[in-house]
C-alpha cells in the first residue's frame, strides 16, 4: 500500500491546471491535495479549490517588506501541511533561492514551452515567429535556475497552418492538462525522484528532455 503524498499547490490565477489535478484524484491515485495557496486574493483557482473541499489560504504579496519576508511566510504557510510535494500551477512569482533550496527535490513547475526552448514569457509567440514545426509544454523540477530545472516530461504538440499564438496556446494547454496530473501521480507513487544523475524514473534516468507525451486529443 503507497502512503499518501500530501500536496500543497501554488498559484496566482485561474487555476485550470489546479482543476487538472484535482480532477485526476482518486482511491487509486496518493496524490492528496492538502491545501491552496495564492498570492492574490481573487484567483479563480481558490473557489475551484473550495468547491473541492481543499483548504486555501491567500499571502498577498504586497503586504510583505520584499521577497525574502513573502517567501519566509510562505514556507511557513506550506509547511504547516507537512508537503511531499510543492507544485507550482501559474504562479506568478519568481522565488528565493533560500524557498527553492527548501524544497530540493520536491517542487514541480510547468512551463508553455519545449523546454530548454522559450523560457520566460510569451513562449507560444516565439514559437511561432521562429517557425517552430512543434511546440509543447514541459514539467520540471524547480532549481535556482528560472525555468531550467532537471526536466520530468513534456507535452509534444504540431504546430499547425494559421496558428496564432491563442489557438496554439489552447492546444498547449490539453497537453498541460495530461502531463501534470501524471507527473505528480510518478512522484506520490514513488516512482520519480531527481537524484544526484539527474531525474529518475522507475529507477531508469530519464533522457535530458524527460519523457516525452505525444499523439494528444486537439481539444478537451
Amino acid at each position: 500500500m503507497v502512503q499518501p503524498c500530501n500536496v500543497v499547490v501554488l498559484i496566482s490565477g485561474s487555476g485550470s491546471n489546479l482543476q487538472a489535478l484535482i480532477d485526476s484524484l482518486g482511491e487509486d491515485n496518493p496524490a492528496r491535495i492538502c491545501a491552496v495557496i495564492s498570492n492574490r486574493a481573487d484567483a479563480y483557482g481558490l473557489t475551484r479549490a473550495q468547491n473541492a473541499g481543499i483548504a486555501t489560504a491567500v499571502l498577498d504579496h504586497k503586504t510583505f517588506a520584499g521577497r525574502e519576508a513573502f517567501d519566509a511566510a510562505l514556507i511557513e504557510a506550506i509547511d504547516a501541511h507537512q508537503p511531499d510535494l510543492v507544485v507550482l500551477a501559474g504562479f506568478m512569482r519568481i522565488l528565493t533561492p533560500g524557498f527553492v533550496q527548501h524544497y530540493a527535490g520536491r517542487l514541480f513547475n510547468i512551463h508553455p514551452s519545449l523546454l530548454p526552448k522559450y523560457k520566460g514569457m510569451h513562449t507560444h509567440q516565439r514559437a511561432l515567429e521562429a517557425g517552430d514545426a512543434e511546440h509543447g509544454c514541459s514539467v520540471h523540477f524547480v532549481t535556482e535556475e528560472l525555468d531550467g530545472g532537471p526536466l520530468v516530461v513534456q507535452a509534444v504538440v504540431p504546430v499547425q497552418p494559421g496558428d496564432s499564438a491563442e489557438t496554439l496556446a489552447s492546444r498547449v494547454q490539453i497537453g498541460e492538462h495530461r502531463i501534470y496530473p501524471l507527473a505528480v501521480r510518478w512522484f506520490a507513487e514513488g516512482r520519480l525522484r531527481l537524484t544526484s544523475r539527474g531525474v529518475e524514473l522507475d529507477g531508469t534516468p530519464l533522457p535530458a528532455s524527460g519523457q516525452q507525451i505525444r499523439d494528444l486529443p486537439l481539444s478537451h
